[in-house]
């Protein structure tokens, strides 16, 4: 069960919500000076039709809360046979032969096909989580070359996230929970935390160099 059946009266983290404006500042470069304040900036602001909360559980509150839009998922994902009987293995770890289309594994150089077994059991697409389909999720077309495939499967990107100021949002109980409409099994939103931690603990190999 990837969604919860009886919502709590508090908003969570991984909770798909509507009705927050997401904000994407876009600069040329850093302003470093006052005079360049005006140059090559822009902010682009827009109202996604659902959002998940990335703030943890117990940091909900006091006005601040950390949103990422809810957004369709790529065409590549449905070329992999292990990933279309269940787009949502994707936010779970799996054999590195699992993480290719057969079809492309194959093709690799035995050189290639050793490193990744040697990186092991692991995630792919370490940025993204998928949200399984749900009837309050727009159906879209993904168009492939042998057939067409409708789908509400939606995934979140952990490179795209914001800060919101709302000053109703006091507390994870005391916020406005109309706008809350589904809330993820304690399952999926462990899955979530694992994924969304790893993301953030990777050692660069520079500093696994230093530390040896």
């Amino acid at each position: 069960m990837f969604y919860q059946d009886n919502m709590d009266n508090a908003l969570r983290f991984g909770d798909v919500l509507r009705g927050y404006i997401a904000i994407t500042p876009s600069i040329k470069g850093p302003i470093l000076a006052p005079s360049t304040l005006n140059e090559g900036y822009n902010i682009d602001v827009n109202l996604p039709i659902f959002s998940v909360v990335l703030s943890p559980c117990c940091s909900i509150g006091h006005g601040i809360i950390t949103l990422t839009p809810l957004i369709k998922v790529r065409k590549a994902f449905f070329d992999n046979p292990y990933f279309l009987e269940d787009l949502t293995r994707i936010n779970r770890k799996m054999e590195p032969e699992q993480t290719v289309p057969p079809n492309i594994w194959e093709k690799f150089p035995s050189e290639e096909k050793q490193k990744h077994l040697e990186e092991g059991y692991g995630y792919t697409f370490l940025e993204l989580f998928i949200y399984e389909k749900n009837d309050l999720f727009q159906k879209y077309t993904i168009h492939r070359k042998r057939e067409n495939i409708e789908t509400n499967y939606y995934m979140i990107d952990f490179r795209n996230t914001y800060i919101l100021n709302c000053e109703k949002i006091k507390t994870p109980e005391d916020a406005p929970l109309d706008s809350k409409c589904l809330q993820l099994s304690l399952q999926a939103r462990s899955e979530l935390r694992d994924k969304i931690a790893y993301y953030y603990a990777r050692i660069p190999k520079e500093d696994k160099i230093l530390e040896d």
